[in-house]
């Protein structure tokens, strides 16, 4: 198969269980993949070196400038940002290749996402498809230089692509609630920086009003369990991240004892 100009860019911190599948759904079609890794302590840069020499580790600090970085150092104009627990599938390649091949009309392409839970497709609650802006023309694109969850910047137009990015998000409820402890650790002081306006019954009401969303008008009850535990779980990140909010807060405020 003909290699086409696109540079696949992969971050990396101990990503030794996901990396080669990752790539291996790329390997083929690309002519360059470009690894940015946070200084794995796992077998991630020795598999990494199975597939590519250009390799750089550079600690993590902000979500935005790390992404920013390692686009930096493609050497195509176009991007597809790729996580290691993320597959392209045949028909999304066959997309790809036909945009790169035809000159791309668009500064950005969305990529729609399978997203599972060890083996299941989530495919309601608004998981599905779930499209995201993940290749684009790095000239014309920037993050947001912020913690987590930073903004993108798109100066043009976008489209969404036929076929899906298979996302193993989770690989088991355990690995669900560490990401889940983890994110909220960010957001919370996402909040703090922000000075974001929270209190209990505010909580309280987006904890109900995501649940509600995600179960009922986007139908997560489809899904069964998983459904209603993804339905939980969005309403949870808030509560979470609200109980680590309130903690910090009062530790900004508490005044030693004379």
């Amino acid at each position: 198969m003909k290699k086409i100009p696109l540079s696949v860019v992969v971050l990396t911190r101990n990503e030794e269980k996901n990396l080669a599948q990752s790539l291996d759904s790329v390997k083929d079609w690309v002519d360059e993949i470009v690894i940015v890794d946070d200084f794995s302590t796992d077998k991630t840069i020795d598999i990494a070196r199975s597939y590519t020499d250009k390799i750089y580790q550079r600690r993590w600090e902000l979500e935005g400038t790390q992404r920013n970085f390692a686009y930096s150092k493609a050497s195509n104009d176009y991007v597809l940002s790729l996580d290691a627990d993320e597959r392209i599938t045949p028909q999304l390649r066959d997309s790809i290749i036909e945009v790169l091949n035809n000159s791309p009309k668009y500064a950005g392409y969305n990529l729609s996402h399978r997203n599972f839970l060890g083996d299941y497709w989530i495919k309601w609650g608004g998981w599905y498809p779930n499209a995201k802006l993940k290749m684009f023309n790095k000239n014309k694109f920037r993050y947001e230089e912020a913690e987590y969850h930073p903004r993108a910047y798109l100066d043009g137009k976008s489209l969404t692509l036929k076929g899906d990015i298979l996302h193993y998000n989770y690989r088991d409820f355990h690995s669900l609630f560490a990401k889940l402890n983890h994110q909220t650790d960010f957001e919370a002081r996402k909040w703090l920086r922000d000075g974001r306006r929270m209190n209990f019954a505010i909580c309280l009401r987006k904890m109900w009003t995501r649940f509600m969303k995600y179960y009922f008008v986007k139908k997560g009850y489809r899904d069964g369990f998983i459904g209603f535990f993804m339905a939980l779980y969005s309403g949870m990140y808030q509560f979470y991240t609200y109980c680590k909010y309130w903690e910090a807060k009062a530790e900004r405020i508490k005044v030693p004892n004379q």
